[in-house]
């Protein structure tokens, strides 16, 4: 047996003993799908930020609280009799061989955008056999975007699925004249003292952003975490400043907080 065949078999007994009726963790065998699911998405954006510290051991150690998070819904999908980790495992592996048709059933290799359409088209198709399945099938090409998405992430996945099937813009700067049109219908909204028509829109207005990024090859996501990783050093750099000069930061007014920040930014 492997070490990695090791760790995983000690894994799973250790899971089934935090579960175990008798002698378990009494907050692990209370646990639920959902109120387990949350932690399940913190962690894997704690695996994000390991990333983006580019620090090897947290990486390891957020990658083992992910896998632990799988291990626990596998756990109580097996005591539900659903299916168990080895089913997980199993399932991941034969979607990945059906997937990678150039890799191991002697496809012909394509080019990276030919492989992308290729890839996308083998997931449609495996959502409409999977919706064929249900008492009432969900045939809509937005089917299974998952709702618990953070709605920036949901709305550009949206657009693109409803881009694979003709609906979108067929240039970027089309994109941009929607964008330009709904800051438009937001500020007609906040001249008309309508509060409900200003959130409607402004989201109408975060949407087609959204789809511009798509158009320019960007990722939304990663655009604002990098901006909100830009805003957070200029902010601490303002902190830092204001400490050195003994000056409170509720003491500042707008010309000195400018002030402030245009030193950040420079630095």
């Amino acid at each position: 047996m492997s070490e990695a065949e090791r760790a995983t078999r000690a894994l799973l007994e250790l899971m089934a003993r935090l579960r175990d009726p008798n002698g378990g963790c009494p907050w692990d065998r209370q646990q639920s799908f959902a109120t387990i699911a949350p932690y399940t998405i913190e962690e894997a954006y704690e695996v994000a930020d390991a990333i983006d510290r580019n620090d090897p051991q947290q990486l390891r150690d957020e990658l083992g609280d992910l896998l632990f998070q799988i291990v626990f819904h596998s756990r109580m999908a097996e005591e539900q009799g659903w299916f168990d980790f080895a089913g997980v495992a199993t399932s991941i592996h034969d979607k990945l061989v059906r997937r990678h048709p150039h890799v191991f059933a002697g496809a012909p290799i394509e080019g990276l955008e030919s492989q992308n359409r290729h890839w996308e088209e083998l997931k449609a198709r495996e959502r409409a056999l999977a919706a064929a399945r249900q008492k009432s099938p969900d045939n809509s090409a937005l089917a299974d975007v998952p709702k618990a998405l953070p709605a920036l992430a949901r709305a550009a996945k949206l657009g693109r699925r409803a881009a694979r099937v003709g609906f979108d813009w067929q240039e970027p700067g089309q994109v941009r004249d929607k964008v330009i049109e709904e800051l438009g219908e937001v500020d007609e909204a906040l001249a008309a003292n309508a509060p409900e028509r200003v959130t409607e829109e402004l989201g109408d207005l975060l949407f087609a952003i959204a789809n511009w990024t798509l158009h320019l090859k960007i990722d939304p996501e990663e655009a604002l975490r990098s901006a909100n990783a830009k805003f957070e050093r200029r902010f601490r750099h303002m902190e830092s400043l204001a400490a050195a000069a003994g000056t409170p930061l509720d003491s500042l007014s707008p010309a000195a907080w400018e002030a402030l920040w245009q030193k950040a930014k420079k630095a």
